[in-house]
């Protein structure tokens, strides 16, 4: 298995359609990049979201980016579940972030998500962003399409944990979801450090479509 090395990271944009996507994909990671280096700006860009929706994203955001150097967070009020539907708006959307924020690194949704809205952001970061290292998180759901990822972050128990007790906290209109649980989060990120035989017992997995490896000085 060969080691990626995302510590040089300075500059990291963080996608979800909705409210608490971005934290249940990447949060753990987020906290541990933050933890390493005290020098990465963030944009953190949430598509759909209601007024209580958009007031949890907030507050979420900011915890999870409490100690990072300088964040930007923008919540948008794209109707959930009509993403795709809507067109040239969302598509603007992307075209306005792309002159405004440059990023070493993409976090983002997963082609092969079923979640309509979730594909859409994927498609869009792909369109939208074409020489940049693009991370496809994963969200567990009723749909069961979870696939074999290629892309491994170890996770300490202080983040894993910080990342499960936050999710809970701040995002209570999802609390009444029979998925919505501290198991269900905790399982995932056990299951995929078993997978990449991981030293700690915690991890988060990525789905890396294409990377170039820098070979020059």
């Amino acid at each position: 298995m060969i080691a990626c090395n995302l510590t040089r990271v300075k500059r990291v944009l963080c996608l979800g359609a909705h409210s608490d996507d971005i934290e249940i994909g990447c949060g753990g990671t987020i906290l541990s990049l933050i933890e390493k280096s005290n020098r990465i700006e963030f944009y953190w860009l949430v598509l759909c979201a209601n007024p209580e929706r958009a007031m949890e994203a907030r507050r979420s955001a900011n915890a999870f980016l409490a100690r990072a150097r300088k964040k930007t967070i923008v919540v948008k009020p794209f109707r959930d579940g009509f993403l795709p539907y809507l067109g040239p708006p969302v598509k603007e959307c992307f075209e306005e972030l792309k002159k405004v924020f440059t990023p070493d690194v993409i976090f983002t949704h997963r082609r092969r998500d079923l979640h309509q809205d979730h594909r859409l952001v994927c498609e869009l970061t792909w369109n939208t962003f074409r020489n940049h290292l693009i991370l496809e998180y994963e969200i567990p759901k009723y749909d069961a399409d979870l696939r074999s990822p290629n892309l491994f972050v170890p996770l300490s128990d202080a983040h894993a944990r910080r990342k499960v007790k936050s999710l809970m906290r701040y995002f209570t209109t999802q609390q009444n979801k029979h998925w919505f649980s501290e198991e269900l989060f905790y399982g995932l990120m056990r299951l995929r450090a078993t997978e990449t035989a991981s030293a700690t017992r915690y991890a988060e997995a990525f789905y890396c479509r294409k990377v170039l490896l820098g070979t020059t000085n």
